[in-house]
């Protein structure tokens, strides 16, 4: 049964997310492509002030990507605690431009009382690429939502 927080991102399947209590991802402006539980995927456009001096998605906007996503994939559970991102390591293997969209496909690994472990694809938008490849743990927090 999915929690009300996962049924309201179904419900905005194809539509870029706004009004969000993160300030942060409004800003990023995903569409949301899928939600299940434990994975999601988010579609971006790489806007300009996205990009690095060599007018390429800057490297820390992607690690960002990354980390939001994998926070929605959380959200979705339905828990009363918010996670928070106890390390992150990115893998980068290609850039993407000004004008490209690109795919955030998040999966959760493994979902203890208080850790979770969690991954996060970035792809081009036909999904033949592979950009970049996020690992992250979070723990749970005493705030609630």
């Amino acid at each position: 049964m999915d929690s009300i927080e996962a049924t309201f991102l179904k419900t905005h399947i194809g539509k870029e997310i706004s009004g969000s209590p993160s300030p942060f991802m409004n800003w990023l402006k995903p569409v949301i492509l899928s939600v299940d539980e434990g994975s999601l995927a988010f579609q971006y456009t790489v806007r300009h002030e996205m990009t690095n001096p060599f007018g390429t998605l800057h490297g820390g906007i992607t690690a960002a990507m990354i980390d939001d996503a994998i926070g929605a994939t959380l959200i979705a559970y339905g828990e009363p605690y918010f996670h928070v991102t106890v390390n992150l390591a990115i893998d980068y293997f290609a850039a993407a431009k000004e004008g490209d969209v690109i795919i955030a496909h998040t999966q959760v690994i493994k979902k203890g009382r208080q850790l979770v472990n969690a991954q996060c694809d970035v792809w081009n938008e036909d999904r033949t690429r592979l950009l970049a490849k996020g690992y992250t743990n979070l723990i749970k927090t005493e705030i609630k939502k």
